[in-house]
């Protein structure tokens, strides 16, 4: 949403809904809290007042000001909705395009892999968070790095590994995963050693009564990506700027290890700078204990204070100050890998028979995923922006 401040609000009767925050009289911001519960909104300037789906109940000095109705007709004012809204497996959001295509239309396939990191059970996820905090980073880097990097890993996170944070004792080992591209999304994920699907899913980190669950409200392809395939969904992104990560770091001493889900958001601030908006995310309904060990996890891995996190920023930063100058500019960066000079894959996408997911997956190093996001960025930058829709406040009929 960039600059616009929205109110996502669950009104009397139940109903979600965003407004945008910002009061009809002179446009101050009606709700200044980052959460809570409300069953009114109280302009701090003037006063007027708002219902929580929006509309307008007090405005001071209604008669003495604007002569009453005849003058600020208060029927049918209201907060300014969100030009479009939906909802998936309890994720909200919002487009600033009133013709935006449904939800579900625009995740496409990738909504296969989203269940992943938020249907592990009929109860849903809870969220802890968000942590906030800025970096000195263009918010496309981070975005292409969770939706395909896995490149990266065996530099940047060496020494996550060698001091024997993960089971894998190489870092090497992304190199056996794929990635996938489907809809408006794409990911990575690992290579699973061999075993039946409920082995694999303890060898994350799940226990029995949490496997049990995922059996029943995934579908049997999506079992079958981990159980017969042998990936496990890592880090993703949906375009433009939403990613995931799901991984298993060792939380207490021994050979044990807990899985942990992140979802967060990459926020402009400018050219050069990105506010990281990043929840905790856990199924509903596991283990008090298996909560409490993944939200361990999370934090020693990922937030503000992550080991990845900070291995990450370093490079994020760095390579925004250094595209900045006049030099860099003379320079048309290699971002072809996977790709031979003829257009030919280095390695070709597996087949129905290897990955049962939906989209294009390789396995092995390739910038197919980044290729794919930026050039959707691209195409979005040469598109004629939306005609504004101007909306009138409080005006007598008859007048506009």
């Amino acid at each position: 949403m960039l600059d616009d401040s929205f109110i996502v609000v669950r009104d009397e009767s139940g109903s979600v809904k965003a407004m945008f925050n910002m009061c009809l009289h002179r446009g101050m911001q009606v709700c200044r809290a980052e959460m809570g519960n409300a069953s009114h909104f109280r302009c701090p300037y003037h006063g007027w007042s708002y219902r929580n789906d929006g509309r307008i109940v007090g405005l001071p000095f209604h008669e003495e000001a604007y002569g009453g109705e005849a003058g600020f007709n208060r029927k049918g004012a209201r907060l300014l909705p969100a030009p479009s809204l939906d909802s998936y497996n309890g994720l909200i959001f919002i487009s600033m395009d009133p013709d935006a295509p449904p939800l579900i239309d625009y995740l496409g396939d990738f909504a296969f892999y989203l269940d992943y990191y938020t249907k592990q059970s009929s109860s849903g996820i809870e969220l802890r968070g968000p942590q906030r905090w800025r970096v000195k980073a263009n918010w496309k880097i981070g975005a292409e790095n969770f939706a395909g990097d896995m490149y990266h890993t065996p530099q940047t996170h060496t020494s996550v590994v060698e001091i024997g944070l993960f089971r894998e004792p190489k870092a090497e080992k992304r190199k056996d995963g794929n990635t996938y591209w489907a809809g408006n999304g794409g990911g990575t994920t690992y290579k699973l050693p061999e075993g039946t699907l409920e082995e694999r899913l303890r060898y994350v980190g799940y226990p029995d009564e949490m496997i049990d669950r995922m059996k029943e409200v995934w579908s049997q392809d999506q079992l079958n990506v981990i159980g017969e395939n042998g990936f496990m969904i890592s880090a993703a992104s949906i375009f433009p700027n939403m990613s995931f990560v799901h991984n298993w770091p060792k939380v207490e001493d021994g050979d044990d290890v807990l899985p942990f889900i992140s979802i967060r958001t990459w926020q402009p601030i400018s050219e050069n700078e990105t506010e990281v908006l990043s929840w905790f995310a856990v199924d509903a309904a596991a283990p008090e204990e298996f909560k409490a060990l993944s939200y361990k996890a999370y934090l020693m891995c990922f937030g503000s204070t992550g080991m990845f996190e900070q291995d990450d920023v370093e490079n994020w930063v760095s390579l925004t100050n250094t595209a900045k100058g006049n030099m860099a500019r003379r320079l048309l960066l290699n971002s072809r890998m996977g790709v031979l000079k003829d257009g030919r894959f280095v390695v070709e996408p597996l087949g129905p028979d290897a990955f049962s997911g939906p989209g294009v997956a390789h396995v092995g190093y390739g910038e197919y995923n980044q290729r794919h996001l930026l050039e959707r960025w691209a195409d979005y930058l040469e598109t004629e922006p939306t005609a504004l829709i101007i909306s009138s406040v409080g005006m007598p009929e008859g007048l506009s």
